[in-house]
């Protein structure tokens, strides 16, 4: 057998090479002594063998056992290299700790840094990391999908055509969990081939396969209105479901007869839905916008309670009935449309012409209406939520806007002073003690706290329970006087209900006032049944 080595002698170590009787130091000292006692062990028949036994495991796989590491005897001579003394002639060792020794001192652990086929590797344990994404929703697990399988089951029992439209409320009340008004929009984005019926395989491929049942609530609605190749909702995506609301629901029954109403009402609904979820302002009401508003409370609401004027988010009607009996008043000419000079007039005449002038040049909110110096419907409901509910969120952005006249984000000591001249000169021609700008200004410094007491931001105003109170000093003198001379009673009132808005108390205020109004004209032209559309209001 022909063995080629070639390295260093002197690296060898005494202990591999089974040579008991010569020291480490001394082959260290002597590599040509080494070298000779190395070429004689390999000329021993019995190495021959060892070393083809050792290269047929390497290739084989088979670990290796090397004298020393083995705990079974049998192993450790079978394995071990043959010596060159004869058994039993070589001399002891002299004995040494464990701390010293070659053996252990010089030990390799680990794998080769020369990636030799013998060396042993211990792969990692991967870990399952299990799918946290799915595209198109989670799908439902086992249980829960069976359990519905059953529910549509008893449903579809004995409708092998489907359901009808007027079937298939129940299939979203009961099934798929979801407001009673939203049946007629469910079925037409399964029905996508306006069949006019519904069958049940179509409906487990939409609704359990399509894993819209795994889905929270908002996504599910937010899913079915929006149209397919949008990513958010628009207005006109919300008049299936208010159709149904007014067909449907026993608060809206005695509209029925008046249609031209039911379109104003869901046209007002619409409109305070976009206005206090639509966050953006730009018309597309996003999946994240529809979450983190009440909307979706607000329709199960509207869905379990019978009276409608209970439901104060969105579906009141008699919030829809104040917006639009106000809007009325200002329209002399019955346009539908009003001007600046209409406008003034607003809450007898409480606001200024500056802050007047500010809204018609459509800063706060640019108007829907295309005739140029008019304001449409939509644009007065944007106007009089801001107006008469100035700690919202939404009436702050649109005030700041107003009053910030070089729209750098910030409110300075000139721009308020600019609107508050007003005030003051109408404070005068009523004959009213005027408050100095100088007063004035360390009230409100007062009342909001600005991080920075030389200008006000709107994170300051929204941080704030006066906010409103800030703004009506500067352009509602009305509210004004009236924040001046508190009443007591009211604080009170609004301390015992403090779940309602100024919305909300504005709102029950005007229609009592308005209502009493329609009956008293009611009962002056002698019947109040009778409807006579020549009359300048709406009821």
């Amino acid at each position: 057998m022909d063995v080629d080595f070639n390295g260093d002698v002197a690296c060898f170590e005494a202990e591999l090479l089974q040579i008991p009787e010569v020291s480490p130091s001394a082959l260290k000292s002597n590599p040509d002594v080494a070298r000779k006692m190395f070429d004689q062990w390999l000329s021993l028949p019995e190495t021959a063998s060892v070393v083809k036994s050792l290269l047929n495991n390497a290739k084989a796989g088979v670990p290796l056992n090397v004298t020393g590491t083995s705990s079974s005897p049998k192993a450790a001579s079978s394995n071990s290299l043959p010596s060159m003394f004869p058994a039993g002639s070589a001399p002891p060792l002299s004995p040494r700790s464990s701390s010293g020794s070659p053996r252990f001192v010089r030990q390799r652990v680990g794998p080769s840094t020369l990636g030799s086929p013998l060396k042993l590797v211990n792969e990692p344990v991967k870990e399952l990391i299990p799918q946290f994404y799915f595209q198109n929703g989670r799908p439902p697990p086992n249980e829960i999908k069976e359990r519905c399988l059953f529910r549509i089951n008893q449903f579809f029992y004995g409708h092998l055509d489907g359901l009808q439209i007027h079937e298939f409320k129940l299939v979203t009340k009961e099934i798929c969990k979801l407001p009673s008004f939203i049946s007629s929009a469910l079925f037409r984005r399964i029905d996508i081939e306006c069949m006019g019926f519904v069958t049940r395989d179509a409906f487990v491929d939409y609704w359990v396969n399509g894993n819209m049942l795994t889905k929270d609530i908002a996504t599910q609605i937010f899913t079915i209105l929006k149209q397919p190749d949008l990513k958010y909702l628009t207005q006109d995506d919300f008049k299936p479901v208010l159709r149904e609301l007014l067909a449907t629901h026993p608060g809206l029954e005695f509209l029925q007869s008046t249609p031209e109403f039911q379109d104003r009402y869901a046209e007002t609904v619409v409109y305070r839905i976009f206005y206090y979820v639509n966050r953006l302002g730009n018309g597309h009401l996003t999946l994240r916008e529809l979450k983190r508003g009440n909307l979706i409370a607000a329709m199960q609401h509207a869905d379990e309670e019978e009276d409608i004027n209970k439901v104060l988010r969105y579906f009141s009607y008699e919030h829809f009935y104040v917006i639009y009996c106000k809007f009325w008043e200002l329209d002399t000419d019955h346009d539908f449309l009003i001007d600046k000079e209409n406008l003034i007039r607003y809450g007898n005449h409480a606001l200024t012409y500056r802050i007047v002038d500010r809204i018609f040049s459509q800063v706060p909110r640019k108007f829907t209406s295309t005739i140029e110096g008019k304001m449409g419907y939509e644009d007065f409901v944007y106007f009089i939520l801001s107006e008469e509910d100035k700690s919202a969120e939404p009436s702050l952005e649109y005030w700041f806007k107003c009053i910030d006249l070089d729209g750098n984000g910030i409110l300075t000591r000139n721009e308020m002073q600019f609107f508050y001249e007003e005030q003051l000169h109408r404070m005068e021609c009523m004959a009213q003690e005027p408050v100095l700008f100088e007063d004035i200004l360390c009230q409100i410094v007062d009342m909001i706290g600005p991080e920075n007491d030389k200008y006000f931001t709107l994170s300051d105003l929204k941080g704030s329970k006066l906010s409103g109170s800030f703004f009506n000093i500067l352009f509602n003198l009305n509210k004004f006087m009236a924040f001046e001379t508190r009443d007591p009673f009211l604080i009170r009132q609004e301390r015992e209900n403090p779940n309602l808005t100024e919305w909300d108390r504005f709102a029950h205020r005007e229609y009592i006032r308005l209502s009493m109004e329609e009956d008293a004209e009611d009962a002056s032209n002698g019947s109040g049944d009778v409807w006579d559309e020549s009359l300048e209001a709406p009821f």
